[in-house]
């Protein structure tokens, strides 16, 4: 039953992601310009991530989870889900842009979402196709945070194609999130 609900939440991430994003707009109070540059460094450096998470893996959109080959490089040989981490910087400069009530709402609703339920799908199935390669990885590299850094990791093959494939979407929707709660926040 649990499995059953990790995959469907999985398949529906990015709705579940638009739903957090509605959710801080409703929270959405007056902010200040100090506070939204703050929170735009935040959600730039959010994309950055993403974009330097994205040119070390194949394959990453879709509504199954799904992998070629186990991404160790690059921002993978800092932490497991640097993508995941990118959303998070995101979310967390919209929810700062929006204020304290939504920055707490985010927080929590990014934890259960992420660390309780979509991380462990994924985990799931790279335990199951790359066994103790996979095993090994966790061993040395953390979800969110660095650990054992191997410096070799961190370089690799970034692949500019498939940033501009995969990620143009991600892009220009931070870009429109952004600028959406800052009309909503600073008028």
């Amino acid at each position: 039953m649990l499995n059953k609900l990790r995959e469907w939440v999985f398949k529906m991430r990015g709705g579940l992601w638009t739903l957090l994003f509605v959710a801080i707009l409703f929270m959405a109070k007056k902010s200040t310009l100090p506070k939204i540059s703050v929170a735009l460094v935040i959600i730039l450096a959010g994309q950055v991530w993403r974009c330097w998470a994205v040119g070390f893996i194949g394959l990453y959109r879709g509504e199954n989870v799904k992998a070629l080959k186990l991404a160790t490089r690059g921002p993978y040989a800092l932490m497991r889900n640097p993508l995941y981490f990118g959303n998070f910087l995101i979310g967390l400069g919209w929810s700062v842009i929006a204020g304290v009530q939504a920055v707490i709402i985010f927080v929590i609703s990014f934890y259960l979402l992420y660390n309780l339920v979509i991380i462990p799908h994924e985990e799931s199935f790279l335990r199951s196709k790359f066994g103790i390669e996979y095993e090994a990885y966790c061993r040395d590299v953390k979800r969110f945070y660095p650990a054992k850094l191997k410096l070799e990791y961190l370089r690799g093959r970034f692949d500019r194609k498939i940033l501009m494939r995969s990620e143009i979407h991600t892009i220009i929707s931070t870009i429109t999130g952004t600028l959406i709660i800052i009309a909503i926040c600073y008028t």
